[in-house]
């Protein structure tokens, strides 16, 4: 059993402190929460209340003998440092993505991890919905054959309310980056997970519907990925009033396409089987001979997001911590997704392509 405290009581601090006090009997059999902290202690008073928790600051928080897991939902360029001293105090730590704003600071943490003998985490929800597993099986087992190219599209909306919502949102220093680094670092790691790791990229980046904000709604970035694929990326919050996010990942036997979560075309080319010469045109899905596996828990949130993958991504570090195992997002996973944002900002700042930093960690000190 994990016993957990929240740091930071902000929407997604909020959320996870929902989720782990719902009704759930899977989840409660592995994990409770303990207590919130935040810089605020009126909002952490009041979000404590709400979820039937106690509420500290950070310090009192990590000096609980009874907390014995840390999760860390504050502004992105606090997450290494956070986690790092919860790390020291013997916790270990599932940060919110990105997992920090820099692959320099994340070695560093990766490293701190390793010295404490805690285990690291990073939330990427995403790899836990069920068309991602389906698509995450079929492309590791050979059935889309050759992986060719990748296409990843995540054309969001962000009013000017969300970015003034928080002092940190839209700072180089707090939020790391705008559209890619805050919003598509999951359609990042996704796209990594299915295809394997992207080894170089050439980008453009701009600010072009957000004058109040110091970091890009808009970037385009080419791909290259270690297997030889090639891929496009588009992510922005500044494609009103807001579309979802769409990955395609195609090979000679076979293609699949997730759109907002869901299985929105699949194709296995089956045995003796060769499209017309001209090809399907679209035709010829089979998502629906997958129904069965794509089943997931509808129950959303009041802030709207589904329960489903967090829990389960819950229940995979519970289970890491239980087994001694690494989660299936560890912190050289969250490492990465970071790596190719950085590489892109540096191809757009530049002008040149830019090889992905696959780096080193950092020896703690």
């Amino acid at each position: 059993m994990l016993t957990f405290g929240v740091i930071g009581c902000g929407s997604i601090g909020g959320f996870l402190a929902r989720l782990l006090t719902r009704e759930d009997k899977e989840l409660a059999d592995r994990a409770r929460l303990a207590a919130v902290a935040g810089r605020d202690p009126a909002r952490a008073g009041a979000l404590a209340a709400e979820v039937r928790c106690g509420a500290t600051d950070v310090a009192g928080l990590l000096a609980r003998q009874d907390v014995n897991a840390v999760l860390v939902c504050t502004p992105s360029g606090t997450h290494a440092r956070l986690a790092e001293e919860a790390l020291r105090a013997g916790k270990h730590v599932l940060v919110e993505k990105p997992v920090d704003v820099t692959p320099q600071t994340a070695d560093r943490l990766i490293s701190v991890a390793r010295e404490a003998g805690r285990t690291l985490g990073v939330v990427s929800q995403h790899r836990f919905d069920p068309a991602a597993r389906l698509a995450r099986t079929a492309i590791a087992s050979g059935r889309l054959g050759q992986v060719t190219s990748v296409m990843t599209e995540l054309a969001w909306w962000r009013g000017s309310a969300y970015y003034s919502s928080g002092t940190w949102r839209g700072t180089p220093a707090l939020d790391g980056g705008g559209a890619l680094m805050n919003q598509a670092i999951h359609a990042v790691d996704l796209v990594q997970w299915l295809a394997g790791p992207v080894v170089e990229v050439a980008a453009h980046t701009a600010r072009l519907a957000h004058a109040g904000i110091e970091v890009e709604d808009v970037a385009t970035a080419s791909l290259r990925f270690a297997n030889g694929a090639l891929g496009t990326l588009l992510a922005t919050t500044a494609a009103y009033p807001g579309r979802t996010a769409r990955t395609a990942v195609n090979g000679d036997r076979g293609s699949v396409v997730i759109d907002d979560d869901e299985l929105a075309y699949l194709h296995l080319a089956r045995t003796g089987e060769d499209a017309p010469a001209y090809g399907a045109f679209g035709a010829a899905d089979q998502s629906a001979d997958y129904a069965a596996e794509l089943v997931r828990d509808p129950a959303r949130d009041a802030s709207g997001l589904l329960y489903q993958p967090h829990r389960d991504q819950l229940l995979d570090f519970c289970d890491a911590v239980r087994d001694g195992r690494p989660p299936l997002v560890d912190g050289a996973a969250g490492r990465q997704a970071v790596a190719v944002v950085t590489a892109i900002y540096a191809s757009a700042r530049t002008g040149r392509p830019q090889r992905v930093d696959t780096g080193t960690p950092e020896p703690a000190r």
